[in-house]
This record gives C-alpha cells, sequence and structure tokens, in this order.
C-alpha cells in the first residue's frame, strides 16, 4: 500500500501522507492541506471523519464490538482489574504492580480531604440545581484552591493534580448529591477502598449505620470501569481542546463534566428511565411501544438501544448485563419501572426486526436499571457516568500534554453576506 494519498483539484495534485495505527486504522495527514493548495479545508460536521489527535488510551472498533484500553480487552480489565488498577493502565500506560498500585491509592486518599470552603460554594446553589451543574462549578473552582498546580509542563504538578482530582472528585459528587437529597455532607474514609468510599458518601445518613453490600460493590466497579474511557467522544474532545490551551486538569474536566451533561451523550441513561417511566404511565404494554419503534412514521424510539458507534453490539453492555441480574437478584426490587425494563429487553432480544437491525440493549440501558435499583435518582446517573469517565479524562489530557500538541484551532466554511457597506440608523 502507498503511504502517500493524492488530492486532485482544478487540474492540480497535491501528495499528503497517509499513517496507519497499530490496529491498521488508515489516517490522511492533511494537517498542511490549507497551507499547500492555497485555502482549501475539508468540512466534516460532527468531526465523524476527522482524526484529531494520534492516542495510545484507547482502540474502539464499532464493527466489530472491539474495546480496548492500552492493549487490554474490557471484558479482562471489568471482570479482573479493580477500577484504580484500570485507571493506572489508562492514565500511565502500564498495569501497576502492587508498590506501584499502593501508592497510587495512599496518594489518592492523602488528597482526598476538600477545602471547608468549598462548602460556601454549595451553599450558593439551590436545592433544586442539577448536580452535574454543581460539579462541574465545583470541579472549576479547584483551581482557585490549588491554583500553585497549574504548571502543564511539570510532570509532579500534573501528578498531584491527578491524584488531588482523582481523590476529590468523588466528594464533590456526592455532595452535589446531598445538596439536591437535602442530607448532610459526608466525607471521604480513608480506611475504604475507592468504590466503598464512594458508596459510603453517598449512601451514609447520621441516624443509620453504612453496611457495604459485595454485589452492589461489584456492579459498582464494573459500571464505572466499563465507562472509564471510550476514544474521542465529545466530552473527552473537549477537554483536549481545553487543555490544548494550556487550561489547568481542573478546568479542562470541568469543562468535560458541561459536556457530558448534555442529553445526546451522557444523559442517555437517564433517558431511559424517562421512557421506561412513559411506558408505565401510558399503561405498560410493552408490545405497543415495540410496535411504534418499529413503525417509521412514528417519531418514537426506544432509548438505550443500539449505539452511534457499535454496530454489532456494545461489549460493555455484554459485561454488565450479568451485574444488572445480580442487583436486582440481590435487592429483590419491587419496582413496576424494572419490571418493564426487563420485559421490553426480552421481547427486544427476541423480535427479528431488533435482531436483524442489531439493535440490542446498550450500557446506558442496563446502567439505569442498575441505578434504578440502588435508588439513585436519574439526575445522579450523569454524575455516576462522570465518576467513571475521570481516569479516561486525566489520561487524555495527560497524553495531550505530553505530545506538546498545538492548540485546537478548527477552520470554518463561511456562509454569510459578503461585503455590506454599512446603513446608518435613519435608513433602516
Amino acid at each position: 500500500m502507498s503511504n502517500i494519498g493524492i488530492f486532485e483539484f482544478q487540474g492540480k495534485k497535491y501528495e499528503f501522507p497517509v499513517e496507519i495505527g497499530t490496529e491498521n486504522e488508515i489516517a490522511i495527514d492533511i494537517k498542511k492541506l490549507r497551507g499547500s493548495t492555497g485555502g482549501i479545508i475539508t468540512l466534516d460536521p460532527g468531526f465523524k471523519n476527522t482524526g484529531s489527535c494520534k492516542s495510545k488510551i484507547t482502540f474502539l472498533n464499532g464493527e466489530k464490538g472491539i474495546l480496548r484500553h492500552r492493549g487490554y480487552a474490557i471484558e479482562d480489565l471489568a471482570k479482573k482489574a479493580s477500577f484504580l488498577e484500570v485507571a493506572y493502565l489508562i492514565i500511565f500506560g502500564e498495569l501497576p504492580n502492587k508498590k506501584q498500585l499502593e501508592k497510587f491509592e495512599n496518594d489518592i486518599k492523602e488528597k482526598s480531604l476538600v477545602d471547608e470552603e468549598i462548602k460556601d460554594i454549595l451553599d450558593g446553589f439551590p436545592r433544586s440545581a442539577h448536580p452535574m451543574g454543581v460539579l462541574s462549578a465545583l470541579t472549576a473552582s479547584l483551581t482557585a484552591f490549588h491554583s500553585h498546580l497549574t504548571d502543564v509542563h511539570s510532570e509532579e504538578e500534573i501528578y498531584s493534580s491527578i491524584t488531588r482530582l482523582m481523590g476529590k472528585f468523588p466528594v464533590l459528587a456526592a455532595w452535589a448529591h446531598a445538596k439536591n437529597e437535602g442530607t448532610p455532607l459526608n466525607y471521604a474514609d480513608n480506611s475504604l477502598d475507592y468504590i466503598d468510599n464512594l458508596l459510603m458518601m453517598m449512601y451514609k445518613i447520621p441516624t443509620t449505620p453504612y453496611k457495604g453490600n459485595p454485589v452492589i460493590k461489584k456492579a459498582m466497579e464494573e459500571l464505572l470501569i466499563l465507562h472509564q474511557d471510550h476514544e474521542q467522544n465529545c466530552s473527552t474532545s473537549t477537554v483536549r481542546l481545553v487543555g490544548s490551551s494550556h487550561a489547568s486538569l481542573f478546568a479542562s474536566i470541568s469543562a468535560g463534566v458541561s459536556a457530558l451533561w448534555g442529553p445526546l451523550h451522557g444523559g442517555a441513561n437517564q433517558a431511559v428511565i424517562e421512557m421506561l417511566e412513559a411506558i408505565k404511565e401510558d399503561g405498560g404494554d410493552v408490545e405497543k411501544f415495540i410496535n411504534k419503534a418499529k413503525d417509521k412514521n412514528d417519531p418514537f424510539r426506544l432509548m438505550g438501544f443500539g449505539h452511534r458507534v457499535y454496530k454489532n453490539f456494545d461489549p460493555r453492555a455484554l459485561i454488565i448485563k450479568e451485574s444488572a441480574d445480580a442487583v436486582l437478584a440481590e435487592l429483590g426490587v419491587d419496582d413496576p419501572t424494572l419490571e418493564i425494563a426487563k420485559h421490553l429487553e426480552e421481547t427486544a432480544l427476541k423480535d427479528p426486526y431488533f435482531v436483524e437491525k442489531k439493535l440490542f440493549p446498550n450500557v446506558d440501558f442496563y446502567s439505569g436499571i442498575i441505578y434504578r435499583a440502588l435508588g439513585i435518582p436519574v439526575e445522579m446517573f450523569t454524575v455516576m457516568f462522570a465518576i467513571g469517565r475521570l481516569p479516561g479524562w486525566i489520561a487524555q489530557w495527560r497524553e495531550m500534554r505530553l505530545n506538546s500538541e498545538p492548540i485546537g484551532r478548527p477552520r470554518q466554511l463561511y456562509i454569510g453576506e459578503t461585503k455590506r457597506d454599512y446603513v446608518p440608523m435613519s435608513k433602516r
């Protein structure tokens, strides 16, 4: 295969290098397109065909349902590793040995205490504030409380920012939840591991002793691992773009939280529960809504089925389905909405229409079911997503900095008015 791509326009030919990734993906390097052609650019709304960077973190093949982090299959990582093991792998490039993992865990615990003045910022929000807005603001505020950690060229400061953010982010998320619920704020407990700590801060109330549940912990750990990174999605690209201006890690991650907040990105699992609630309110006739989904003239769409990237099946869904079943069995939840979910899943998996079009339940479908079963309000679903995605955002930001990537500056195709004369106010 030639490593040169040829572009011909108006009788002139231009050559551009072709690069091949380690998984045989092919990319035409067009960074000199505009300069060598005298102004020609590409137009790619949504950047669906544009590679914005080279990355060693995540490989995703949507056609074959493959997801790997640093070469390791997501199936192995979710079943065999802890959340912080995978976080270390994604951020630093290799699975940690025992000593490295212990240091990483201890450094995170030491940095988990949140400055008391952040409570003042939290108090300024109304109780009705969406927890994603609260989380984004509190994350950005860390820049003010740790302004000395802004040298994006210092590996030492970058590491300190990473461990601080990993330690404080779950606390801020739990505080956003407590604000909505009107419950007291909990602090991290350094005697607990990362997942137990998160669950404790989410659920502990002064009137009742907190008691962990291994089934719930396992499901939560798997779910958060499955969300750690997913290549150059909207929020991850946002983190890299903001970071390319040499903004601090805290500011860049805050921007990622805001991007994830959008219903077309992180809000998908919330949309699943809202759809199930709508089916319940309509009488719970699952077949009716299955038929609506198959009707091309009906605007109704089944949320949590199919995926924008995975054209066959979502490998994360196959993993978390087992945990969803285990959680429902463990808790014995009597919830009509979840009964509709199980009915919908069974029907769709057997229906020839969905099988033929490969519209299988995705990770958002099962994560919504798990969060619902655990009593987590829908407003917190995307916050839980953000906690899982945090290591991926950090890894992408760190990689961008280590690669000394230039500031992001997309072009545009102007389609507005051409030059016009100014019209005085009296003549308009």
